[in-house]
């Protein structure tokens, strides 16, 4: 019998023994594979994955310019509430498919989630293309939300549980470049069809495309390690962590999924109700102030503008002049796309919380000196240019929307998604969904009030509102946001037992630090202890 195979047939009393001492030691033992060399597996699996943040991206991104070259191919002109309609329905049926995709990760494993959006996605594009009606277009953008929410609550998810610790953080960000590079590419498209006759169908159909990449590419892809642990297949996951860490020993790989294993068993939730794990997101104080710190950094990133930006970018700089509004508004997909950039390079270097930390402020500044331009744009209440000298007001306010964005990609645009990694494992999945519904939830009331709120209180009171949600942000990150990079995911647990861990993570990421300059980064032995 292997070493791996005694293992797995160890006694409760050996597990409860295993638990004690993985919750008292100042660095896990049975993680020393965690400092070694990570695979170009382990990226290739991340970004196989992040296709979907492609689609999620593109699909989200594409409306901007299917607005502005509809027309009346549905049978009419459409008006501003129709606009929004068709805009904030992707975002209602996202937070639906978050919903069942969250209840479903647990049960059918993490990548089934994702083939399920890839269908949805495929189907929602072809329903799109081929619209004649409001109804029509309706419909096809609320099947193509239900992708998107699967997408944006598996795939970060997986990747989180794939990646190795001190990589998480980049392997994350590889999926939300790719919602920009998304983003960016729809704007091409837009551009590139809009003078083509019908041509936001092209705009449209060619979200298949990428859809399908993705669903050739799935079966090379493993099943997260935890996962297969959790459906009793160590073995598997042995072979999958071997590959993800290749210089690992084979009793490193055995201890990799023995610390697994212990959390995996420990926490099982084969045997509970789904109530009982939402219900522990409440009653248990530690997961309650996970929730918080991860859906209130989801609400403040929805809440805070970016979206209005995105969804309405054509109709914003139509209002404030520019004669080209898409073109206009592919520099705001640019510097999403070249920002988040930045943010892969920084997030596991200078770390979560500091990025954070040094960009909110920023978003707020921007938006509050966009709301001060506004007041001497030209703009009537049905948000129609009244003039042709629009001037220097309508230059301010497109650089501060390009400092708006380049910031929250930098920061909370990305590290909100990110935050799955807080949550312990009992509670995983339905924590990702909530985030994930945070975000959608958030993201309905900004798409479907945006133009009403414009017109309603001034595009100067829309975003002032914005740069006081990210100030107010700013607050809420500095008290009950802690740093976590660099630890698993089963050490992040125990930040959140101490308040909102924010001193604490202080103190283990010092104590990680100076463990790791100590250790063979090879070996992972301790070359402190041979000295």
């Amino acid at each position: 019998m292997s070493l791996l195979s005694r293992q797995s047939s160890h006694s409760d009393e050996d597990l409860k023994d295993a638990v004690e001492h993985v919750e008292t030691s100042p660095f896990d033992e049975l993680d020393t594979i965690e400092t070694t060399r990570c695979s170009k597996y382990a990226w290739l699996v991340s970004l196989t994955a992040a296709v979907g943040g492609f689609l999620f991206g593109y699909d989200t991104g594409i409306i901007s310019a299917i607005l502005v070259y509809l027309g009346d191919d549905l049978g009419k002109t459409l008006n501003g509430s129709e606009k929004e309609l068709v805009t904030s329905i992707t975002s209602g049926g996202a937070f639906i498919g978050a919903v069942v995709a969250g209840l479903c990760a647990d049960r059918y494993g993490r990548k089934m989630g994702i083939y399920t959006g890839c269908i949805l996605f495929i189907v929602g594009a072809i329903i799109q293309a081929a619209s004649y009606s409001i109804a029509q277009m309706t419909v096809g953008r609320a099947v193509v939300g239900l992708g998107v929410g699967s997408a944006a609550m598996i795939v970060p998810l997986y990747i989180a549980e794939v990646a190795p610790a001190k990589y998480r953080g980049r392997m994350i960000s590889l999926d939300n470049l790719s919602i920009t590079t998304g983003q960016l590419v729809s704007y091409g498209i837009g551009a590139a069809f809009a003078s083509v006759f019908e041509g936001w169908r092209y705009m449209a159909g060619i979200g298949v495309v990428p859809a399908i990449v993705l669903c050739c590419l799935l079966p090379f892809c493993p099943e997260s390690p935890r996962q297969l642990i959790y459906h009793h297949k160590r073995d598997e996951a042995a072979k999958v962590i071997a590959k993800i860490f290749p210089d690992g020993t084979q009793l490193q790989v055995q201890q990799k999924v023995q610390h697994i294993s212990i959390h995996v068993e420990t926490h099982r939730n084969a045997d509970k109700t789904l109530w009982w794990q939402i219900k522990q997101l409440y009653v248990v104080p530690s997961n309650f102030r996970v929730m918080f710190a991860a859906c209130g950094l989801m609400a403040v990133s929805q809440l805070g503008g970016f979206n209005s930006i995105l969804y309405y970018s054509g109709t914003i700089f139509a209002a404030v002049g520019f004669d080209k509004p898409i073109a206009v508004g592919t520099i705001i997909a640019a510097t999403n796309w070249v920002f988040t950039w930045i943010n892969l390079l920084l997030v596991d270097r200078v770390g979560r919380r500091q990025i954070l930390m040094n960009s909110l402020w920023v978003m707020a500044a921007a938006m509050a000196c966009a709301a001060i331009c506004f007041h001497w744009v030209p703009i009537s209440p049905e948000l129609e240019i009244t003039s042709t000298q629009t001037g220097w007001a309508a230059d301010v306010v497109l650089v501060c929307m390009v400092v708006f964005v380049a910031f929250y990609s930098i920061g909370a645009g990305n590290i909100a998604w990110m935050s799955s990694e807080f949550y312990p494992i009992e509670v995983r999945a339905v924590g990702t969904m909530l985030l994930t519904m945070s975000c959608w939830g958030s993201n309905v009331i900004v798409s479907s009030t945006f133009l009403t709120q414009m017109e309603n209180i001034t595009p100067s009171g829309a975003f002032g509102f914005y740069a006081a949600i990210s100030f107010f942000g700013w607050i809420g990150i500095y008290f009950c946001y802690p740093e976590v990079k660099g630890m698993t995911l089963e050490d992040i647990r125990e930040v959140f037992q101490h308040g909102f861990g924010v001193s604490f993570a202080r103190e283990k990421q010092k104590e990680l630090k100076r463990v790791a300059q100590n250790r063979n980064p090879h070996t992972g032995e301790d070359n402190s202890e041979q000295a």
